[in-house]
């Protein structure tokens, strides 16, 4: 089948969390099972063109009574990734905002680049498959089936809309309907994109998508509760027959212990001795003491956000330290969270040391050279350094919530349940005791070593998806 995916991100092009991962690596485990995909993305500043070929020099996109004619780009990769150039628009600093705050034109950025789709779909390429990402591309099929709804170019066209995190709604004031082309519709109503006198672009994608999926089964079944649904759960669960949860797959090419390009010594599950020169090079990186290397070492790699339990960590923090814990801590995110990190590091120098930022040579460290991995979430729609710490025989601490819950499970890692800080230190507790028996240590990594997250398990449940929304 043919498949046109609609985001916001893809790596190595443009990436903020794990959205990019995705859009990045499923497209070429889709053509290993003889699907043809390609990909269209916002030529953002940090994009560099060097390497691309213009394929279109001015495609004509309506918003009216606005046209936007943007010149497209391709970068062929193992699939075509193709960009749309729109300098007024898309040529900035942030991706979304800067210094913080959001651009407050995003309203009109991602409708232009949902309807970049559909002009691409006429233009260009015409796909069995619209298959759009998250709140960005939430207005493609919003298009496909009001303003295209009697074109004979989309007869027969289906749409696919991933939610990656149900946290993001895409709102917008009611007034932004008029500057994409949907003012006067009868769009604005709550089985529309109207979402408590707001708009919303995810709530588009939700309604008018013909099939949904999020990126785990577990978070699938979480969105349709108040808990977790962010005032949406009623959508969903009025559409549950249209949703499944395909869990994300792993790119084992960037994430390997015996290949990784950015790790002190490679090892394997047949043997590990490289790790602990892996550990020896991550205390010397955050400036630990060398009594570090015989306790347990934990590394967290994350936004610093309340969605992934940032004020856990802070509330644990000291118990952490008591039980004999050394700490290694990567992200950035919240202020207020910052400070909190910055604050448990100075509390405790010789035992817990923070970095602001986001550097993926120093991620890849962490990931191999720490004994265990801790993601507290407080929801994870699905979670990629779980499955990258399993292949690095770095034990996860994780909360059973979707994706972590779906991905850990007794013997390769360590789960607790409530949102408490007692709740996680018990965790920790139990994992510390684990600790001191080498030989069950030992078992557990290789456990985890041993499982298998790759790409083309969840590729084949998506061509699955696609081929019963294309009958």
């Amino acid at each position: 089948m043919k498949i046109l995916m609609v985001a916001s991100e893809a790596a190595p092009f443009a990436k903020t969390g794990g959205l990019a991962d995705v859009v990045g690596s499923l497209p070429a485990a889709l053509k290993a099972l003889g699907h043809e995909v390609a990909v269209l993305l916002p030529r953002y500043a940090a994009v560099d063109l060097k390497h691309a070929r213009r394929v279109y020099d001015s495609l004509p996109i309506w918003l009216p009574p606005t046209r936007y004619d943007a010149t497209l780009y391709l970068i062929e990769r193992e699939t075509p990734f193709y960009f749309l150039d729109y300098p007024p628009l898309y040529d900035r600093p942030g991706f979304y905002g800067q210094d913080g705050v959001d651009y407050p034109d995003n309203h009109i950025r991602f409708a232009v680049l949902a309807q970049a789709a559909l002009s691409f779909c006429r233009w260009v390429w015409r796909p069995d498959i619209l298959h759009g990402h998250d709140w960005q591309a939430g207005l493609a099929p919003v298009f496909l089936r009001t303003v295209y709804s009697n074109d004979p170019t989309f007869l027969g066209m289906h749409s696919l809309f991933t939610i990656h995190n149900l946290g993001y709604r895409g709102l917008f004031p009611a007034a932004a309907l008029a500057d994409i082309g949907l003012a006067g519709t009868e769009e604005f109503r709550p089985s529309g994109l109207e979402f408590f006198g707001q708009v919303s672009y995810l709530k588009g994608g939700l309604n008018y998508a013909d099939a949904l999926n999020t990126v785990s089964p577990t978070y699938a079944r979480e969105i349709q509760t108040p808990e977790y649904g962010f005032g949406l759960d009623g959508v969903l669960r009025a559409r549950s027959q249209a949703l499944s949860g395909i869990l994300n797959g792993a790119d084992y090419d960037q994430w390997n212990p015996d290949t990784d390009p950015f790790i002190a010594a490679h090892y394997s599950s047949g043997d590990l001795s490289g790790k602990r020169i892996c550990k020896q090079d991550l205390v010397h990186a955050f400036g630990l003491p060398p009594e570090a290397m015989d306790a347990p070492l934990i590394g967290i790699v994350s936004r610093f956000t309340s969605q992934k339990g940032a004020d856990l960590v802070a509330e644990a923090a000291d118990a952490l330290v008591g039980e004999g814990y050394y700490m290694v801590a990567l992200g950035a995110g919240e202020p207020h969270y910052e400070q909190l990190f910055h604050a448990i590091a100075a509390r405790h120098p010789s035992r817990i040391a923070v970095r602001i930022g986001y550097d993926n040579a120093l991620a890849h460290k962490i990931e191999a050279g720490a004994d265990l991995f801790l993601m507290p979430s407080r929801y994870e729609p699905c979670g990629l350094n779980q499955i990258y710490s399993l292949r690095y025989g770095t034990v996860p601490l994780v909360r059973a919530t979707g994706g972590l819950d779906d991905t850990i499970e007794p013997g390769t890692g360590f789960k607790f349940w409530d949102y408490s800080g007692s709740a996680l230190v018990g965790a920790l507790r139990a994992a510390r005791q684990a600790f001191a028996d080498a030989d069950g240590w030992r078992a557990t990594m290789l456990a985890g070593m041993a499982k298998d997250f790759s790409w083309s398990v969840s590729a084949a449940a998506y061509a699955r998806l696609y081929e019963r929304l294309g009958r």
